[in-house]
């Protein structure tokens, strides 16, 4: 392919527009604007022409233009595309600078609306920079490998298996990102089927599935009695979250216009949910005698059931956990109380399984159940959950509520 057709003086003569060539498909492109621009042009096998920008003649030299030209032609004789050769390079070497820790903020910024809460953002970006950041992070994307990422879990895959599944799942995810991106290749080190599953025991294997600390359902009425005594808000909120076996965010975040107090029962809109979906809740006599305690006249629907020490906020999450610490339980949790209550229905009541599943909001995993569940068996765990406060009411009146002594005592 001859080549060398023009010359430094060649060059200064070419003055009118349109496209002068050096031979090898390099040309020098002469625009009506006056601009002149290197360019190549080529035809892949069964694609059409097409003309590649080399930079401007102000900027690259004659002998450069042809040493471009001789890349892009090696890359032709290679079966690549030039031009889809460059781009690569381009999104190549944008990954190269990109740490693993900025790609993992670009990846929670581009999901995070999808995610149900701000503590589920938390938790991203808590586990990420706790475990990776450290060991991962300041590396290049691209450069993330099977051994950095064993360097991360390895330290916390026995000791907090539960966490460590999680953080590997959301290795994957950022890396899976930085792929999809263009950012890295090849297969992603944090996966586990096939990959990870050699490296890396089983969770079930190494420790028993992880429970929030729960009280044996036989020693619930003596808690409920002792409850009693508490004073406040947010041991009416505790009291109540037994009753209805409710999650803490469900109770802090309730308001008034969630509850029918006619109808005696409380719904949660999908987007307070864990599972995205609506929640009717019966409400028992004790239940609604904790609303009746608690409601006023002037209460309007926006306003918070059990209000904090923030006006026109509910309670904190940790509210009820005061109480808890207040009363020399500490080593309870409140969502222990909900393990509680599937303990007492599944040893006491004849109430059927998917009844107090469906109780707890829990979604069926069993798809074919689920599928042909349609309701939400609202008429009988309005039973299962009297026949609870029934029985927590052994040691204590289920009406017996301890009145809100004025707003000091809110948020205690």
């Amino acid at each position: 392919m001859r080549t060398g057709k023009l010359n430094t003086l060649s060059l200064r003569k070419l003055t009118e527009p349109g496209r002068y060539g050096d031979g090898g498909n390099l040309y020098l492109f002469v625009k009506s604007s006056g601009t002149r621009v290197w360019t190549f042009r080529y035809t892949m096998p069964g694609h059409k022409a097409r003309e590649m920008s080399l930079g401007n003649e102000a900027d690259i030299s004659l002998a450069e233009a042809r040493d471009r030209a001789r890349d892009a032609r090696r890359e032709i004789d290679a079966g690549r595309d030039p031009i889809e050769a460059r781009s690569e390079a381009k999104r190549e070497a944008a990954g190269i600078g990109m740490t693993f820790a900025e790609v993992s903020e670009l990846y929670i910024s581009a999901h995070e609306a999808a995610w149900r809460n701000a503590k589920h953002r938390a938790q991203w970006r808590a586990t990420l920079d706790t475990y990776a950041g450290p060991k991962i992070g300041k590396l290049p994307v691209g450069k993330v490998a099977v051994g950095g990422v064993m360097e991360v879990l390895e330290p916390i895959w026995r000791t907090k298996p539960e966490t460590a599944s999680r953080l590997r799942g959301r290795i994957e995810a950022v890396l899976d990102y930085a792929t999809a991106r263009g950012w890295r290749k090849g297969d992603n080190p944090a996966r586990w089927k096939g990959h990870l599953a050699n490296l890396l025991p089983k969770r079930s294997k190494i420790a028993a599935v992880e429970h929030h600390a729960a009280l044996p359902w036989g020693e619930t009425p003596d808690f409920i009695r002792a409850l009693a005594g508490q004073k406040g808000t947010a041991a009416l909120a505790l009291r109540f979250t037994i009753l209805t076996a409710a999650r803490t965010s469900e109770t802090t975040g309730a308001t008034w216009g969630e509850v029918d107090l006619k109808a005696k029962v409380w719904t949660l809109p999908a987007g307070r949910m864990k599972a995205g979906r609506e929640h009717r809740v019966p409400l028992s006599p004790a239940a609604m005698a904790v609303l009746i305690n608690t409601h006023s006249p002037d209460s309007k629907l926006t306003d918070p059931i059990f209000p904090g020490a923030t006006r026109g906020k509910g309670l904190s999450n940790m509210s009820m956990t005061a109480v808890l610490r207040r009363m020399k339980r500490g080593d309870l949790t409140v969502h222990g109380f909900r393990s509680t209550f599937r303990d007492w229905a599944a040893e006491t009541n004849p109430a059927p399984r998917e009844v107090a599943e469906a109780a707890l909001a829990h979604t069926l995993r069993d798809k074919v159940e689920a599928a042909y569940r349609r309701g939400d068996l609202l008429d009988r765990r309005a039973k299962l959950m009297t026949d609870w406060a029934d029985f927590l009411a052994r040691s204590v009146e289920a009406g017996a509520v301890v009145p809100i002594r004025g707003r000091k005592n809110a948020g205690e």
